[in-house]
């Protein structure tokens, strides 16, 4: 599989998993346009690379149509009604479980988004694309991979040892995930049987019967055996919303993300942030050191803000306003860092990218949270449920408190940039904390230094943010950093800390797709991950 590709005239994937990537191209040669060609990649990843998401998670899209016009599609599950304060203090609980039923605590939202993506992708038929693909056609080769067997990667195999502890009692995980009572080796392979018959039920009976006809009363059932707080009732009035996006200007164009509950806010405001230092090198001190610093102020802004759009209060573009950015970038000092106590954040997350020739381009992120999510495996539908509900406080002071129906805070945020040079980019990563981090070193040394696509997802990568089990906060480099760059941020005042790989999965999987001004099409992916990009 290809790290990277160009020159396509009719269109593009990039995913994280080289099965996504064919998946995706298969769809492109048989007609479909770039929102199809994503559903079947978002269907075929969830049966190939388990670890890092399912249909149990969320997901969130950017989608560019021909007209120029950019809408988000917001996928966050609700708690569930039975998920109250009083549930998690009664069984002794101090803060939310991380794995297991108490975990599995909100509403998958990633198929309702399929539901909004089809219909989107419907209404651009005439506009230049194909005629729509019935879903029994995009949904043909996750089920293949599902029933017949898809091959365990190196990660897969390696979370499984390490998580193996917290994940043996989740229901349902060890008969899904593990071979003769024993974590599998990178290379065997796996079937997820009961989550075929489910795609194959939602390709004839359609996507809606996930939440409101026999696969949503089958989940609802499951977790209720299971004691999850998620209700039948959850399911069935549950809808993924079309939303706005928010978008900042920058010198080489407009830059999009999506709105709260995720951090879309914080990737924005850093890529503004470092845009007002007039940085000239990339890999200089001053590349590095401004893009740590403007992560900083961002986040600050992300943790005292970002939550459930229903309990935001006010408008928070003012963020993305040049005089808020003007008086932050004012505040970044070029020769100093600032200090940083900075909270843990994790999360296991796919981003895929389309784009095709009729000027669709689609930046779309699908996540159970932590790897393998609650590792609870619904034992009717095989559907593995997400942790992205553990996020919620169990403070009820705190600005993302524990309530029935609230939608918790997301890490996840697909990027998509239209630039003045007549390209537009979808780019992305998983990561938690990292994915802003990642998004910004990948579009600073793409977009503002020209580094070639390639070059730029290749390049050293580094983190702010905890090392996982310590309470020491730190920046983290990847070991190719040249050794005086990494002397002078230390000098600086980063607390730097040297990881031993040359390319760590710590720093993200990203990815890129790049609709070219000619009608050209380019696409690429991280060599930490086990995908890359294909066209035609």
């Amino acid at each position: 599989m290809n790290l990277h590709t160009a020159g396509h005239r009719r269109g593009v994937v990039a995913a994280p998993h080289a099965a996504a990537v064919e998946d995706g191209r298969a769809i492109l040669a048989e007609g479909g346009n770039a929102i199809e060609a994503m559903i079947a990649m978002a269907a075929s990843i969830a049966a190939v690379y388990p670890h890092m998401n399912h249909v149990g998670g969320d997901g969130f899209w950017l989608i560019r149509e021909p007209s120029g016009r950019v809408r988000a599609i917001m996928g966050a599950g609700r708690a569930g009604a039975k998920a109250t304060l009083q549930l998690y203090r009664d069984a002794g609980h101090h803060e939310i479980p991380s794995r297991g039923p108490l975990a599995a605590l909100t509403v998958p939202g990633a198929v309702a988004t399929w539901m909004l993506a089809s219909e989107a992708a419907k209404a651009q038929v005439g506009k230049g694309t194909h005629a729509k693909l019935p879903l029994h056609v995009l949904f043909e080769a996750a089920i293949k991979h599902a029933r017949e067997g898809y091959t365990v990667t190196p990660s897969q195999a390696r979370l499984t040892v390490e998580k193996y502890a917290e994940l043996e009692t989740a229901p349902g995980f060890m008969q899904a995930f593990l071979v003769d009572g024993k974590a599998p080796e990178a290379g065997a392979k796996l079937k997820q049987t009961a989550f075929a018959a489910t795609l194959e039920h939602l390709a004839q009976a359609g996507l809606e019967d996930f939440y409101r006809g026999d696969v949503g009363r089958e989940i609802a059932s499951d977790l209720e055996r299971i004691g999850s707080p998620v209700t039948r009732a959850d399911l069935e009035k549950y809808e993924a919303r079309i939303a706005e996006p928010l978008s900042v200007q920058i010198q080489a164009g407009t830059l999009y993300n999506t709105p709260p509950p995720t951090q879309g806010l914080a990737s924005l405001i850093m890529l503004a942030l470092f845009d007002r230092l007039r940085v000239t090198q990339s890999e200089s001190f001053e590349h590095i050191h401004g893009l740590v610093e403007a992560t900083k102020r961002a986040f600050r802004v992300r943790d005292r803000f970002v939550t459930d759009p229903d309990q935001i209060d006010g408008n928070l573009n003012h963020f993305l306003s040049p005089p808020f950015l003007d008086a932050e970038a004012g505040k970044i000092d070029p020769r100093k860092a600032a200090p940083w106590p900075a909270p843990e954040a994790r999360g296991d997350t796919v981003w895929m990218g389309a784009a095709d020739a009729s000027g669709l381009v689609v930046s779309y992120i699908q996540s159970i949270y932590w790897e393998f999510g609650s590792g609870c495996v619904l034992a009717r539908t095989g559907v593995l449920m997400q942790n992205r509900g553990a996020s919620f406080s169990l403070d009820p002071k705190a600005l993302n408190a524990l309530a029935p129906g609230r939608r918790p805070f997301h890490t996840l945020n697909p990027a998509l940039a239209v630039l003045k040079d007549g390209r537009v980019i979808a780019y992305g990563t998983m990561g938690g904390d990292g994915q802003p981090q990642t998004q910004a070193a990948m579009f600073t040394r793409h977009v503002l230094f020209r580094q070639p696509l390639e070059q730029a997802l290749d390049a050293p990568r580094w983190l702010l943010g905890r090392t996982w089990g310590s309470s020491v906060t730190n920046l983290r480099l990847e070991s190719r950093f040249d050794g005086n760059l990494v002397d002078r941020l230390m000098a600086a005042g980063h607390d730097v800390a040297m990881l031993d790989e040359a390319y760590s999965d710590t720093m993200g999987h990203a990815g890129a797709v790049v609709l070219h001004s000619d009608g050209t099409l380019e696409g690429g992916h991280d060599p930490r991950a086990d995908g890359g990009a294909a066209g035609i």
